[in-house]
């Protein structure tokens, strides 16, 4: 598969990407942007200081001045972009991939993402045609620590959050290099770290949260000291799962709900996004806390541009992303921890309590399957509940009063994923069922 995805550049090293396709694509988003200047940093991976070199060699050799923040996660690159002048700049990540993957996440200025529809295909086009001619003069490498500005910005967004004790997972990833003094900037919060040396090797998990055995040791420290949050940071710090004071996760979709609280409290009426997988529950409670329910595919770069097009103040995918016009319409793990642990405080309630209210409907999660004609599949979904209200956003969706499910292809992965909610739970396991006999045998994932 191509390493130029709809969201972003990622593959393995150094068979798929190395120092020499790093250094065409530097020269390529130059080229594509017309660019004077760009904002590099990077992760934490083995291979992520050479890659970079080479990144940024190859956008000196166009002209481009380079302004390099150097170890950094994704939400402090993007804030770098937010606030540097530039033309844009890149994350030299592969975010929750395990150890052999390395990548670039994309943003033109203001930190607008490049997806394959505003971009990467056209760098693709570029890095797979002839060497670009090198500039008569090369670019200017400038380092610059961004920091401190950094984590003051994001401590500040704490408000009134009570003295607490919570569990931080960090998986040996980014959100170790930041989070710690973001957190000791909030007075009376005590901090139980769990896997905080960055290590691009992941010798304890693989940094993805998403995948629910890797949260088990995060689950264990909870109930052990007593905590009544748990939070689990993915490689590149973009994305964070909760779990509450019993162990269980709390699905993003709900966090979404409780983030949207204190949103639209800063500022009524405004919308707020959220994927098409959520829970119904998510679009009746915005609405209930007046707001507007904005609805959209999946993929960060769709969001953040819908976001900005349907004045959303925030929002989130149930990935574990959670998007804030507050910070530059970005993506941002950390931030969504504080923001929650605000609204908890203001409601003086746990976070087991907030999201046991809102579990009102029983749903299937994302549920992965393997398949050789992804249409295919779709159109015999669609013909089969054809009674049904459907609509095509992403993948198909078929909607009735009591339960609806949505079946998706995979941007980046062989697979077709199927999330499905119902009013009751036998009516789910019902459809559920009906929907495996046309799609097959789930994939773990």
């Amino acid at each position: 598969m191509s390493i130029f995805k709809a969201y972003d550049i990622r593959g393995t090293y150094p068979d798929q990407i190395d120092e020499k396709i790093a250094f065409k694509i530097g020269a390529a988003m130059v080229k594509f942007l017309s660019a004077k200047r760009l904002v590099v940093g990077r992760d934490m991976r083995t291979m992520a200081p050479s890659i970079q070199n080479a990144v940024i060699d190859g956008m000196l050799s166009q002209g481009c001045d380079v302004v390099d923040v150097g170890l950094a996660s994704t939400p402090m690159v993007y804030y770098a972009i937010g606030t540097i002048p530039c033309d844009g700049g890149l994350a030299v990540t592969a975010s929750h991939n395990p150890k052999e993957y390395i990548g670039f996440k994309l943003c033109k200025k203001e930190a607008r993402p490049m997806s394959g529809d505003t971009g990467i295909k056209d760098i693709e086009k570029l890095v797979t045609g002839p060497d670009l001619p090198k500039a008569a003069r090369a670019g200017k490498r400038d380092q610059v620590d961004k920091m401190r500005d950094w984590v003051k910005h994001i401590a500040g967004f704490a408000k009134g959050i009570q003295p607490m004790k919570i569990v931080v997972d960090y998986a040996n990833g980014m959100g170790a290099n930041e989070s710690p003094a973001i957190f000791a900037a909030v007075p009376g919060l005590e901090v139980v770290p769990l896997y905080e040396k960055l290590d691009g090797t992941f010798p304890n998990h693989e940094a993805n949260p998403l995948k629910e055995s890797n949260l088990d040791d995060l689950r264990a420290a909870v109930k052990r000291h007593k905590a009544p949050l748990g939070l689990a940071f993915d490689g590149d710090a973009d994305r964070c799962a909760f779990v509450d004071e019993e162990g269980r996760t709390v699905h993003a979709d709900l966090i979404t709900v409780i983030l949207a609280r204190g949103m639209l409290q800063r500022h009524p009426k405004k919308g707020i996004i959220y994927d098409l997988r959520s829970s119904k529950v998510v679009p009746e409670e915005i609405v209930k806390l007046g707001g507007r329910p904005v609805r959209e595919r999946v993929g960060h770069s769709f969001m953040k541009e819908t976001m900005r097009r349907t004045d959303c103040i925030g929002g989130g995918e149930l990935s574990g992303h959670f998007y804030f016009a507050e910070n530059y319409y970005t993506d941002c793990g950390v931030l969504a921890a504080i923001l929650v642990m605000n609204q908890l405080s203001q409601e003086k309630r746990s976070l087991k309590a907030a999201a046991d209210e809102l579990r009102k409907y029983h749903g299937t999660g994302e549920i992965n399957f393997k398949v050789a004609d992804k249409a295919a599949l779709m159109k015999q979904v669609e013909s089969t509940f054809k009674d049904g209200k459907i609509d095509h956003l992403d993948g198909v969706t078929v909607t009735y009063p009591s339960w609806w499910v949505n079946v998706r292809p995979s941007n980046t992965e062989p697979f077709l994923r199927m999330c499905l909610e119902a009013d009751t739970k036998k009516l789910m396991e019902q459809k559920r069922d009906e929907l495996f006999a046309i799609l097959g045998h789930p994939v773990d994932h």
